[in-house]
């Protein structure tokens, strides 16, 4: 049984269980390490503010050598091409992580500030469940070679081959928000593919990743260098991902901003790169819509307190239905339960840092000044238990009386708000979801099916749920439009972006 299912247990208390089962090394070249100066740095709680412990601190000197690692482990070991080896290793890694499944739970509890509820699905079990059994699947059945037809221009005869192969070294930094979910989802395909990895998880959530990287020399037989984990609260440090001409691709999950940074440094050496960015989503309420299931669909832009880039943050409703989904709505927001994460019936934690919540409080200020109204909340939370106090809380926000075009409604918060606007027809329902710089994700609430596909298919966003519909899994592939990012996680899609194609042509003598 997890910790977390205790009804008594408190943030402070898992916080000090989790600490004294938590690795804080570094995995580089198969060895489990402290970063080269012995340096480290503090691992707070979201929920309380207080110390968790520590994380190594990586310096560039660790970077490198992890990269360097990589580079061997891929051009000198048999990894790329072992196909076998490839299935056998991400089956034992399964193996091992799912032996430590609840501790992983508790952990992403105390530091990722989700709340327990949430690791029964997208924060853990999901991932667990798919993200490396589907890629190590397809090491078996993906067509890595394929003859081409014909090759007989000009009278000779050609046996062309198109063969997939590993991209080489992969640079893989990942966010706070759903660290394992994300880590899995890039760690899996880039490895089944065949290529070597550096991790670079969010300086805010380094303990998940370090477990991993444990496991990985503990628990398998991935030679070493083939996978290292390097957690550094350091910019500069993780930058060097960015610039090292040893990194073939560089896979990013994060903010636009940090995503536009990172192409503009790997430009330079031509690396491949995959961004999976912000998000500004859209959910169509059209008349026609079951109210009350569109009044629970709201809440979803609250669900680890906002920090998601695929949740639904603009509700777009028809005319008709506006003031009762707007009071409807209200109503399930007051009702939404916050505070401590490790309590089974929080439905919203904490904020991932100080700073985040400041942003946060500094967005909804502007928004207030601007005109925006508030239905419910827009600042921090009242009440909170003695001992999350210290943590990062903000109250479910429902703001209306915005436009569109207004900063509110076109910037991505990534905190527990959404904003309400009205619409009078489908086409300018279209037209609202559309007028955003972000296309990520979203979905359509309506009569039937018929319609919302019709509307769902003219949003331009990477994935739409249509009446519910949930388009989340490890064969589906997910990323966005504009600059919510470039390239596809998961699926076929995911798969394909960690390999080259390389063309074979081979002339056939004439016969006599």
């Amino acid at each position: 049984m997890s910790e977390v299912d205790s009804p008594e247990i408190t943030s402070v208390e898992l916080g000090r269980r989790v600490a004294q089962r938590a690795e804080i090394r570094l995995l580089i070249d198969g060895v489990l390490t402290e970063a080269t100066n012995g340096a480290t740095y503090r691992n707070l709680s979201p929920a309380t503010g207080l110390v968790l412990g520590d994380a190594a601190a990586a310096t560039a000197h660790d970077m490198n050598r992890a990269i360097g690692a990589a580079r061997r482990a891929f051009d000198e070991t048999a990894w790329s091409t072992d196909r076998a080896l490839r299935r056998r290793c991400l089956e034992q890694l399964q193996t091992a992580i799912e032996a430590e499944k609840e501790d992983l739970r508790d952990e992403l509890v105390a530091e990722v500030g989700c709340p327990v509820m949430a690791t029964a699905d997208a924060q853990l079990d999901w991932p667990l469940s798919e993200s490396l059994r589907y890629p190590a699947a397809l090491i078996d059945e993906f067509e890595w070679e394929r003859i081409l037809d014909g090759g007989g221009l000009f009278g000779q005869r050609n046996i062309r081959t198109v063969v997939k192969e590993a991209v080489g070294v992969v640079a893989a930094i990942t966010p706070s928000n759903y660290p394992i979910e994300v880590i899995l989802n890039k760690m899996g395909p880039a490895l089944a593919a065949g290529n070597t990895v550096v991790l670079k998880p969010d300086p805010n959530t380094p303990w998940n990743a370090a477990r991993l990287g444990r496991l990985v020399a503990e628990k398998t037989d991935i030679p070493a260098g083939v996978f290292n984990v390097v957690t550094t609260p350091d910019n500069d440090v993780a930058g060097l991902l960015a610039d090292d001409p040893r990194v073939d691709l560089l896979s990013f999950t994060g903010s636009t901003a940090v995503g536009r940074a990172l192409m503009r440094r790997a430009a330079d050496t031509m690396k491949r790169t995959f961004l999976e960015l912000g998000g500004k989503s859209a959910l169509i309420v059209t008349d026609g819509a079951d109210l009350s299931k569109a009044i629970m669909a709201t809440i979803g832009a609250c669900s680890h307190a906002g920090q998601a880039c695929a949740v639904n943050t603009r509700i777009l409703v028809h005319e008709s239905l506006f003031d009762d989904l707007s009071a409807g709505a209200a109503e399930a927001y007051r009702q939404l339960p916050v505070g401590d994460p490790a309590a089974a019936g929080t439905f919203v934690g904490p904020l991932i840092s100080d700073a985040q919540k400041q942003k946060v409080l500094g967005m909804l200020e502007q928004a207030r000044i601007d005109g925006a109204q508030f239905l419910v909340g827009g600042g921090e939370v009242d009440g909170l238990d003695e001992h999350l106090r210290g943590g990062h809380f903000v109250a479910p926000t429902l703001v209306t009386g915005v436009d569109n075009s207004e900063a509110i409604a076109q910037d991505e918060i990534f905190g527990p708000v959404a904003i309400l606007i009205p619409f009078a027809t489908d086409d300018e329902a279209i037209r609202l979801a559309n007028d955003s710089p972000f296309g990520l994700a979203g979905a359509v609430m309506t009569d039937s099916f018929e319609r919302g596909e019709a509307i769902a298919r003219r949003v331009r966003t990477g994935a739409i749920g249509i009446n519910g519909g949930s388009f989340y899994g490890a064969d589906a592939p997910f990323g966005g439009f504009k600059n919510s990012g470039i390239g596809r996680q998961c699926g076929m899609e995911g798969f394909e972006q960690y390999l080259e194609t390389k063309t074979l042509a081979a002339r056939v003598p004439r016969r006599a």
